[in-house]
């Protein structure tokens, strides 16, 4: 089934608009259907980084570019960190602020490097309608780069998947 069906069943079935199910999901959101903003960063991430968009495109690897401040994401299985076993703390790609511990990381499935956990303060969340249904997706707490999304259906102890695109992350390794 592609996008296309998927619209024309939501238009047979007489569901709305992006912008009207927003509005009616969340009353305070703007009326343009825009993504209401995310609440002020916990105080684990104060010292927020701000820079101009041409200040971004600089830092950032054109990929981490488009996920970290374009809210994209990468094809799934395309990550080395996939494959990162080793200890450590992964950080935002974007303000090298730790959100996972490795204690935190498992084997989803999904292709994306996934976690039940982020570090207490690092991530901030608000809701997605991009793919017309709500999700929750989560941003580094002090800069606002996208990381990615959460869905329940994590293991323990959170019962949370935090699905985290790689390029939005680099990994610090544990000193021996």
């Amino acid at each position: 089934m592609n996008r296309r069906h998927i619209m024309s069943l939501f238009s047979l079935f007489g569901i709305g608009s992006k912008a009207a199910q927003a509005a009616q999901a969340a009353p305070a959101a703007p009326a343009t259907g825009a993504t209401p903003p995310a609440a002020k960063p916990p105080a684990a991430a104060s010292g927020s980084v701000r820079m101009s968009d041409a200040q971004w495109r600089q830092r950032l690897s054109p990929a981490a570019y488009r996920v970290l401040r374009q809210e994209g994401t990468e094809a799934p299985g395309t990550s080395a960190l996939n494959n990162e076993k080793r200890r450590g703390t992964y950080v935002c790609a974007g303000c090298a602020l730790p959100l996972f511990s490795s204690d935190a990381k498992y084997e989803s499935g999904t292709g994306w490097p996934s976690f039940h956990t982020p570090l207490p303060g690092a991530v901030a969340t608000r809701t997605d309608y991009k793919m017309i249904l709500p999700r929750t997706e989560y941003h580094c707490a002090r800069c606002e780069g996208h990381q990615g999304h959460v869905f329940n259906d994590g293991p323990r102890p959170s019962g949370k998947r935090y699905c985290n695109n790689g390029v939005a992350l680099a990994f610090e390794a544990a000193s021996a």
